[in-house]
């Protein structure tokens, strides 16, 4: 593969627009296919991308193509019918899932793609909307050895830390692996926040002694940045989006016979935030909607211990 191949890129949102934007900032020709926030869309356009109606289009025209979206049915809807990828999918194309997927679906497409001649990759990400406008965005991958020599100068352009994680289908279950601890964290701090603050030690006051302790880590240091903070931007991933990733991670253990204690408690309290309404808040906003099964307002209790 040539340092500038042509892209595709679908799923140009919160995380897919900065991942776009350092593929072409990195030289490579980027086309796009538009959906309702017109706002990235319009921005890379500007950059110098080319926007099309339909996957099956970007097939015909790109070497590689991404895809960056919200669950494994639409990642399946964007692949499948007469205009999806694999109606015009042409031998040697890669296509490079970076949604959080099923990896059973994963799987499933890798085989139709392997029909056509084309190569899947699953390459699930770690971090913020802030490291994929930086570049510096980690990625698990799942690919052929062939195939992952060949991708790794494309997922460069996006990725700061990468690694090869196993055949196709790996990633996926990488990722799950990655996101059963955060959102685990996410529902742990929360508990104890909310903990601390019923038995008198404040949430600046949690903050503060974990921060700065062997506990601490960057997942704790973003969580708490909303949770005491209040910095509502601090981590831009939604509670729906956690919610079905728990939910993957649960099926996939099912599936393997994993006794998974603490992951099902987990998503007994995304599903039930989820279930109030809430399902598009970040998730550190859990704290808030923990705290309140506590009989607690959250940003009330911040204020204390400063």
């Amino acid at each position: 593969m040539t340092a500038k191949a042509k892209v595709g890129f679908i799923g140009v949102g919160l995380m897919g627009h900065g991942m776009a934007k350092n593929l072409l900032e990195k030289g490579h020709p980027l086309v796009i296919k538009g959906n309702r926030n017109r706002a990235p869309v319009d921005d890379l356009v500007g950059r110098g991308a080319v926007e099309v109606a339909t996957p099956r289009e970007m097939a015909e025209a790109c070497e590689v193509i991404h895809i960056c979206l919200g669950n494994a049915p639409q990642v399946e809807s964007v692949f499948r019918g007469p205009d999806g990828l694999l109606a015009g999918a042409k031998t040697g194309l890669i296509v490079v899932d970076c949604s959080t997927s099923d990896p059973n679906v994963t799987l499933t497409l890798a085989g139709e793609l392997a029909e056509k001649g084309g190569h899947m990759v699953d390459a699930p990400l770690g971090r913020t909307p802030r490291e994929a406008e930086e570049g510096t965005l980690d990625a698990m991958v799942g690919a052929d050895p062939e195939v992952y020599a060949r991708i790794l100068p494309v997922l460069e352009c996006w990725a700061g830390n990468i690694n090869h994680v196993g055949p196709v289908g790996a990633g996926h279950k990488m990722k799950l692996i990655m996101n059963s601890i955060a959102m685990s964290y996410a529902a742990l701090y929360a508990e104890v926040t909310a903990l601390g603050a019923k038995v008198g030690i404040p949430p600046a006051t949690v903050q503060r002694v974990i921060g700065s302790s062997r506990l601490g880590n960057g997942f704790f240091d973003t969580f708490m940045d909303y949770a005491v903070n209040r910095n509502r931007d601090a981590h831009k991933f939604s509670i729906a989006n956690a919610s079905k990733d728990v939910r993957y991670a649960n099926a996939m253990a099912a599936e393997a016979g994993a006794l998974t204690l603490m992951l099902s408690a987990t998503r007994q309290y995304f599903t039930q935030v989820e279930a109030q309404g809430f399902a598009e808040d970040y998730v550190p906003w859990i704290s808030d909607h923990i705290a309140r099964m506590n009989g607690l307002d959250l940003e009330e209790e911040t204020g204390k211990g400063r």
